[in-house]
């Protein structure tokens, strides 16, 4: 006689590269984490004779996908123009979005501007917090001006709790400040463990699609940046944005990582204040030193995060070491890149750096990781050296090779757009680039020596430039 159904068993499952074992270890004999490896049970279909029995009629046929309407979900503005940059126009309803930050950051500021915000625009949003109190928030409301009568508070840790406000105030936005604090009876672990993170998002994904509410989960990060948690969590949201910050600077980023709905790879730019958060959306400025005369030592780059060209701005300073070994300092820029330009300054330029300290760092703790900032850092570098300024107006975009010679880099239009928008008249750029628009002019150097001579050519102190390269 056949048999049907399934017959559970027990297996042991890694929650990050999801590895089978048969029985609980430690570490994953996969991918070697600690700490992951839970068990799972596993349905192990007893077939009958006839195939195709277990088959379950579906709820809703299948449709062409040319009938669905193309507009029947579309983006909803947040009100915060720089978040709206990188979600790609806005909230989609029914749309999970998990938004990953240090603590301290800025996470809980951001969206509560954001829940301001949808409330003025006619919206009812609600704020579920598993780590504040809703007179915390309240006072953080008051501090940063972001009161509104649609704006819902609910202080609460419990999933089932927390569905059960969504269903009773009815919100179109939901913010859950943090998912790792929120707790399922249903699921095994404690608060913020892998079962418990992995069962409250799946929750929350399905009321969001069923019900069509936006929702937005704040997510801790571990000590190495990463998003705390199982990666399959990443996996189940719609959006994943990371909030970056230094403590010591008010600068904040929001950088893209996962869109289901638009470009992954935008950045948005906020300054975090005392009394809120504010937009930036012209951010060439805050990487830029303004001083009345050019001194040595610095140079102007274009690099382009996401989609968004930035002006930034590389200082050098170059110097006799006080000790018997020469230090090599950077801040904002990689130093085993920095240090391959040293090498080619001084094997292919002729400069003497090797007995020499050289100190680098950018301005308004821009991270520089694009390789266009190469030229720039050279030309800083050098012109410390010489104890000579580069040109105020001319800019340097460029990858340097260690053969000294200049490469191209993406994006060269859009570059050289930005840096003519800000009053720049000259580009130093490698050789081969066709468009360039009105206003600035596009002088190619072949290697990093002819660069300098370039530079040399176009000072304003043209009598005294001949200290750039050590061979001239």
């Amino acid at each position: 006689m056949a048999r049907t159904g399934t017959k559970p068993r027990a297996q042991y499952r890694c929650s990050e590269c999801a590895h089978l074992t048969a029985k609980w270890v430690g570490r994953c004999p996969e991918c070697g984490t600690w700490g992951s490896v839970e068990e799972v049970t596993v349905l192990t279909p007893v077939t009958g004779s006839r195939p195709g029995h277990c088959a379950v009629a579906p709820s809703s046929p299948a449709v062409p996908i040319s009938s669905i309407a193309p507009g029947a979900t579309r983006h909803f503005p947040t009100g915060v123009g720089e978040l709206d940059r990188v979600l790609g126009g806005g909230v989609v309803p029914g749309s999970v979005t998990l938004l990953a930050g240090d603590p301290g950051v800025g996470k809980s500021t951001l969206l509560l501007e954001v829940a301001h915000r949808w409330a003025r625009a006619g919206r009812r949003a609600l704020y579920l917090s598993g780590e504040e109190s809703a007179g915390q928030i309240r006072m953080r409301a008051e501090r940063t001006r972001c009161t509104h009568d649609e704006v819902y508070l609910a202080a609460e840790s419990d999933l089932h709790t927390a569905l059960a406000h969504i269903d009773a105030v009815r919100p179109s936005l939901v913010v859950v400040d943090s998912v790792q604090t929120m707790s399922t009876t249903e699921a095994d672990g404690v608060p913020g463990g892998v079962t418990q993170v992995r069962a409250v998002t799946t929750a929350l994904t399905m009321a969001a699609k069923t019900s069509g509410v936006a929702m937005i989960l704040v997510g801790h990060v571990t000590k190495d940046g990463a998003i705390a948690g199982p990666r399959s969590l990443e996996h189940l949201v719609d959006v994943v944005l990371h909030f970056e910050g230094d403590r010591t600077s008010t600068l904040r980023m929001v950088r893209g990582v996962k869109n289901r709905f638009g470009a992954a790879d935008e950045v948005g730019c906020f300054l975090l204040h005392d009394n809120g958060i504010e937009c930036v959306s012209d951010p060439s400025g805050l990487f830029r030193d303004q001083r009345p005369i050019p001194v040595s030592g610095t140079a102007i780059t274009v690099t382009v995060d996401g989609k968004r060209p930035l002006i930034g701005e590389v200082q050098a300073l170059v110097g006799s070491p006080t000790g018997g070994t020469p230090r090599r300092a950077v801040s904002g820029i990689d130093a085993s890149r920095a240090a391959m330009i040293t090498a080619v300054l001084e094997k292919r330029a002729g400069l003497q750096l090797g007995t020499k300290d050289v100190y680098l760092s950018t301005v308004g703790g821009m991270r520089l990781t694009d390789p266009s900032a190469d030229l720039a850092v050279a030309l800083a570098i050098a012109s410390s050296c010489a104890d000579l300024p580069v040109p105020p107006a001319a800019v340097a975009i460029g990858e340097v090779g260690l053969a000294g010679d200049l490469r191209r880099v993406t994006g060269m239009d859009r570059r050289l757009a930005e840096a003519a928008r800000l009053g720049f008249t000259v580009a130093v750029v490698p050789p081969g680039v066709a468009t360039v628009p009105a206003g600035i002019r596009a002088v190619p150097a072949d290697n990093i020596l002819a660069a300098l001579q370039v530079l040399r050519r176009i000072s304003d102190n043209t009598a005294n430039t001949a200290g750039f390269t050590g061979r001239t």
